[in-house]
């Protein structure tokens, strides 16, 4: 995707350009179809063994891996950001979303909180919103001032360079949801016992602001897809393909190599040669 037709509208038939992220097509007009939990849960399990493959690469080069996930609320990044970790080890894979900042993590440099969680050797983190909070919910929603959130647009290509020279493997994804897909999820939750912990008051509160959100969207990715830390959007209509899409792509922008296996046998054992306490212990119940 290029600067020039990110999300810009066509303004003389006012509709979005074919191929831009606005034209992405809901879920019901899906012309391939939705993926079936068979087929998705087969072709995540070949993507987790190469995760790991990644993961003990990663950590046998030292390498820095920073991964930074945006989007409305709604868009998946939560659900993403699960498939890529739910096997691997969080001592390796990191996630931080930090909640609103502090009264005096807002007196701070703006970048300063975030960089305690950067990725030290050996390590990917990955972000679950991150810096571009102010390109985002903070302008949008008030949060921070026009020319704050200018200044960060202007400064922040060159974070992001220092990042990179440090030997940072920056990859920033984008996930870009139709607003009839997001009002659907939204919904969802209000009526699912297991998401209403998901529906903040920022979401309600930002409901109506898709427009403002596009505009910002646009904005921030004319200032800050840069040719060394470039902007990657996933459409994420259907969840389960943009999940493996992401995570094929992951592992495409990230050079690994399979370690060589080690062969491993469990040892012998012997049982019996302790006798075991007759002690009272206090079980779980098992009502199942």
């Amino acid at each position: 995707m290029t600067k020039k037709n990110a999300g810009r509208k066509d303004e003389q038939r006012g509709k979005p350009k074919k191929g831009s992220i606005d034209a992405a097509p809901t879920a019901e007009v899906q012309p391939s179809g939705g993926l079936s939990t068979k087929d998705y849960e087969r072709e995540l399990k070949k993507l987790h063994v190469e995760l790991v493959k990644l993961q003990e690469w990663v950590v046998h080069k030292g390498l820095k891996v920073c991964i930074v996930f945006e989007g409305r609320d709604g868009a998946g990044k939560g659900g993403t950001i699960k498939a890529i970790t739910e096997r691997v080890s969080p001592r390796v894979f990191r996630v931080i979303a930090l909640p609103a900042p502090s009264e005096r993590e807002k007196s701070q440099m703006y970048a300063q909180r975030y960089l305690p969680y950067l990725p030290a050797a050996g390590e990917i983190v990955i972000f679950d919103r991150s810096w571009y909070n102010r390109a985002g919910v903070e302008r949008v929603m008030g949060f921070c001032t026009e020319e704050q959130a200018r200044g960060f647009l202007k400064v922040v290509p060159l974070f992001e360079q220092l990042m990179i020279d440090s030997g940072v493997i920056l990859l920033k994804y984008w996930l870009e949801v139709s607003p009839e897909e997001q009002t659907r999820r939204l919904k969802a939750r209000i009526g699912d016992g297991r998401k209403t912990w998901k529906l903040s008051p920022m979401d309600l509160k930002s409901y109506d602001r898709w427009d403002d959100y596009t505009k910002a969207r646009d904005e921030m990715f004319a200032a800050t897809d840069s040719s060394w830390a470039p902007w990657f959007v996933a459409r994420s209509e259907d969840k389960k393909r943009v999940r493996l899409n992401v995570i094929s792509h992951l592992l495409q922008h990230v050079p690994y190599e399979a370690l060589p296996a080690k062969k491993v046998a469990l040892p012998k054992r012997r049982i019996g040669r302790y006798r075991v306490v007759d002690f009272p212990f206090k079980y779980v119940p098992e009502p199942f």
